[in-house]
């Protein structure tokens, strides 16, 4: 007769008369790695497709123009959904929809990698990123509920920060090596494998979640936030393209922006607001949003500029620059084992304020790049240290952000802390490509790239300590 045990039930969460335990237990390992895997996966599909595109558009007759809609069409479904997601996973249970969103990703990836043309290569890059948008606040929340306030959460946000950025940019790594030894489908294809994998363990150690009175549906808030991000989101994906000055993106950024002011009219007369005004109005999670919004937004997008100056001005291969980024994913994993033990010793506002000038000095450093590969010698430690510091604020934004909220507000803190991170993501490269394509004037040679760039390093240094004076309000507004 057999003598293996069988893995434990998902148990209920802990009652409040039962202490929160002070250590790793063997299942809160287990229900860490699983999420941990999971968002790693959801990060890496931001990114793996960089590389690929042009291939892509070759194998499967995409026009240039409508090449960009690979990632667009990713952008939109992943930051417009992630709000009203979070919302729906307060009402039907966030390990349901955990589940659920992770089994359409592994549907969707292996479609994407079968696909035979452009039009079911679309439809499935929306079905990713609708399961992103369902699966990144359901994790989120899911992490924050498993984990009581304290060192544990803090530790188990640290390592969900660092492998988030490290999955991006492993993201720009990973599809370069798979793009040139196997196939751009093979980009798809990885996803499948790794869902399988978490579906198989997740339903045994992740217990469900959800509130003690189930909330009622805000439809019309759910609608008008939705339209609002899908508004900005391709807007800012048409300035990226076309400059901020046309038509097609002032019209949409115009209209998002209408939504917005719309959805906060919603919920002020809502009976149950989809985002209860009141939770908007703690400086936590108001400022903590924003500085996770311009944590993101920066850098992210210095990947995109490091790797125009790589390639366009030091003449380097798309899997050479790739490879590159390495040592910035080595950053933002140290960063991330640092961040909870310095939040201990200090506090989370001294280490937003911390990181975000390590990054901004580090940042700053990059204006120094010259056009020949000696350059690399600065640019590496320079992007491993800024990522050391980004980490150190996206931690600290992520910690207070979902900080002294009641778990039955877990699932909008985490809404709201997954939109700001992939609305960063999303209009970070399109706000530096607009600045690089004004500073060079639309000219393209090696120099006027390395000048363009270097411009844009600037803005991205100087949006750093903006969020280094808004952490300084922050602490203001807390104490």
């Amino acid at each position: 007769m057999s003598t293996t045990k069988p893995l434990p039930r998902a148990a209920a969460p802990a009652s409040a008369q039962e202490p929160p335990p002070r250590r790793l237990t063997v299942r809160l390992k287990v229900t860490l790695a699983v999420l941990l895997v999971a968002q790693f996966m959801l990060a890496v599909d931001f990114s793996i497709l960089n590389v690929a595109l042009p291939e892509i558009g070759d194998d499967l007759g995409f026009s240039l123009a409508n090449l960009q809609w690979i990632a667009t069409a990713f952008a939109l479904s992943a930051a417009g959904f992630t709000l009203l997601f979070g919302r729906i996973g307060d009402l039907l249970g966030r390990k349901r929809i955990f589940l659920g969103s992770l089994a359409l990703l592994g549907l969707a990836s292996l479609v994407g990698g079968l696909a035979p043309n452009p039009e079911v290569l679309i439809v499935a890059r929306v079905a990713q990123g609708l399961a992103t948008a369902a699966a990144t606040p359901a994790g989120l929340a899911l992490l924050t509920t498993s984990f009581p306030e304290g060192p544990l959460r803090q530790k188990a946000l640290g390592l969900n920060g660092a492998l988030m950025s490290a999955g991006f940019t492993a993201g720009a790594v990973l599809g370069g090596v798979l793009t040139d030894l196997l196939s751009w489908r093979w980009a798809f294809f990885i996803n499948v494998p790794v869902a399988l994998a978490v579906l198989a363990v997740a339903p045994t150690v992740i217990a469900e979640s959800r509130p003690a009175a189930r909330p009622k549906a805000d439809l019309p808030g759910a609608l008008t936030v939705t339209l609002a991000l899908l508004g900005i989101v391709y807007g800012l994906t048409q300035a990226g393209e076309h400059g901020w000055t046309h038509p097609v993106a002032l019209a949409a950024l115009l209209a998002g922006a209408a939504l917005l002011v719309a959805f906060l009219l919603v919920e002020r007369r809502a009976a149950q607001p989809l985002v209860p005004l009141h939770v908007l109005r703690k400086p936590a999670v108001a400022w903590g949003n924003v500085l996770g919004l311009l944590a993101f937004v920066t850098e992210t997008s210095l990947v995109y500029l490091l790797t125009l100056y790589m390639q366009k001005t030091l003449g380097f291969s798309a899997l050479t620059a790739g490879l590159s980024f390495g040592v910035l994913g080595l950053g933002t994993v140290a960063g991330g084992l640092l961040a909870p033990k310095a939040i201990a010793r200090t506090s989370t506002v001294a280490v937003l304020v911390g990181g975000g000038l390590l990054q901004a000095v580090f940042t700053a450093v990059l204006l120094l790049l010259g056009d020949t590969p000696d350059s690399m010698g600065l640019l590496l430690p320079a992007t491993f240290l800024g990522g050391v510091g980004n980490m150190l604020v996206i931690v600290g934004f992520m910690v207070t952000a979902t900080t002294g909220l009641p778990d039955h507000e877990q699932g909008l803190a985490t809404g709201l802390a997954s939109m700001s991170q992939q609305v960063g993501i999303t209009m970070g490269t399109p706000i530096m490509s607009a600045i690089v394509t004004a500073a060079t004037a639309g000219a393209m040679s090696a120099g006027a790239i390395l000048h363009g760039v270097t411009v844009a390093v600037a803005a991205n240094a100087a949006l750093v300590l903006l969020g280094v004076l808004i952490a300084v309000v922050l602490k203001r507004k807390m104490s």
